[in-house]
């Protein structure tokens, strides 16, 4: 009997050490990777969902009125739906091969699939999109707060506009500030979970921008002082055509924030709740989106500007316009101020994993977690002060970046079916969005292009 014991141990050992030897990923990853482990389970639904719906409304909520403005209400309503419902399936796609393969983080996933190279193009993409992303926040923070000269023409910060032009209130004394006191102490957590709160008052203040300019809007409805807006694009020749084609873009990446999704699912106890995370995290921000979009194009008509928070630089039209316009502007800022960290965790994380991608998690090595956080705060910082214009070159490298991490790699990881999970409606979808997003990519980049060639013509 002990030694038909000791045989069916033996077996079994054997049996499991086979399954491990076949099961065992063909590239180095951490060590807390391949075991599975996660220091803390325990993240609640709402956080999740706040957490990921920060994730996705950040600055580019202020560009949405002007692509309505070019599309047409009905047009550019139905386009949020449908680029959301796509965001939806490609984030389907990584969970059910993550799930599948018991993997804990897309670029371990696009390593599974594609290799070491899969791994670092996605690590540099998110690395790329989230520099320039964090370098913008900076810039527009400063932007609001102390003011931005554009030729002849200087805009009044807030601050400036309150206490006058002081050494205090400088842009890169305002943003050291910002730096030290808001970003160091929220950069610090070392779980997402952690910014759960934070997130939640970010989706409130984005929430109070849409309220006051729903409120501004319904009040000029009833007094008749605003037009009606148009319901479909105006289309009166090429030039018109190209102009609905240049507004895709803007709605295209408005929802990318896939490089959150595994840390998020990785904090839950019951790892079966990201699906509806995904969803109620979408639907709240699309109706953030159309809400923002709808009430903001009815409030300035065709006056509407590619950054709508410019509108709220000038007299709305109504009582106590200046109180409102600083409401707005400060509420925008502060809302930007708590995206900055759930998207420099991603940045962090990635940067990480390509630098060191055999240590153990950087959560669990004090000294690197710190290096590395300072170092990219110091860079993010310096980017901001001492060229402004970067934002130039980020409309580039950013559009293509993200179209990567948001569809064509979750489109490929889905056709390369390495798990043999995909089915006819996936690969048809991802075929779809790999096709949306290269003519999205290539219309963003072209009229990129051209923007900055009439610029210097004018100059």
């Amino acid at each position: 009997m002990g030694i038909g014991d000791g045989s069916s141990n033996g077996n079994q050992q054997l049996v499991h050490k086979e399954i491990r030897d076949e099961t065992t990923p063909l590239l180095p990853v951490k060590v807390e990777e391949d075991e599975g482990f996660h220091e803390f389970n325990g993240a609640s639904f709402s956080g999740a969902v706040f957490n990921l719906s920060t994730t996705i409304v950040g600055a580019g909520i202020m560009a949405l009125p002007a692509s309505i403005k070019m599309l047409g209400i009905i047009p550019g309503i139905l386009l949020i739906i449908i680029v959301a419902l796509l965001t939806e399936a490609s984030i389907d796609m990584l969970v059910r091969c993550s799930h599948q393969g018991k993997i804990t983080s897309y670029g371990w996933l696009m390593g599974e699939v594609f290799g070491q190279w899969g791994r670092i193009a996605l690590q540099g993409s998110v690395i790329i999109n989230n520099v320039g992303v964090l370098i913008v926040y900076m810039i527009i923070i400063g932007d609001v707060l102390s003011g931005t000269t554009s030729g002849d023409v200087h805009h009044r910060g807030i601050l400036e506009g309150w206490f006058g032009a002081h050494l205090w209130n400088s842009r890169s004394i305002v943003l050291l500030a910002t730096a030290l006191l808001v970003f160091a102490p929220l950069v610090s957590f070392k779980r997402l979970d952690s910014l759960r709160y934070t997130s939640a008052l970010s989706v409130a203040l984005a929430v109070v921008f849409v309220v006051i300019t729903a409120g501004i809007a319904i009040i000029k409805l009833f007094n008749g002082t605003v037009a009606m807006p148009k319901l479909f694009p105006e289309l009166d020749g090429l030039n018109s055509i190209w102009n609905l084609f240049t507004a895709v873009p803007v709605l295209v990446t408005a929802y990318i924030c896939h490089y959150n999704v595994h840390s998020i699912d990785n904090e839950l106890e019951d790892r079966t709740q990201i699906k509806p995370i995904v969803r109620t995290s979408l639907f709240l921000c699309s109706s953030v989106y159309i809400a923002t979009s709808f009430f903001a194009y009815l409030l300035f008509g065709e006056g509407t500007l590619d950054d709508v928070l410019a509108n709220f630089d000038a007299n709305l039209g109504i009582p106590f316009s200046s109180v409102f316009d600083d409401i707005v502007r400060v509420s925008y800022a502060a809302h930007v101020m708590l995206v900055f960290p759930i998207v420099f965790f991603a940045l962090r994380l990635n940067l990480d994993g390509l630098l060191f991608p055999t240590s153990r998690h950087i959560s669990r090595d004090n000294k690197r977690f710190a290096i590395i956080t300072i170092s990219l705060l110091t860079v993010i910082y310096l980017a901001a002060i001492l060229i402004p214009s970067i934002w130039d070159a980020f409309q580039f490298t950013g559009a293509t970046a993200a179209v990567l991490i948001g569809f064509i790699f979750p489109a490929m990881v889905i056709l390369r079916d390495s798990y043999g999970i995909a089915t006819k409606r996936d690969k048809i979808l991802a075929v779809t969005m790999i096709v949306l997003a290269v003519l999205s990519n290539s219309v963003a980049l072209y009229s990129d292009a051209m923007n900055i060639f009439r610029k210097k013509e004018v100059a």
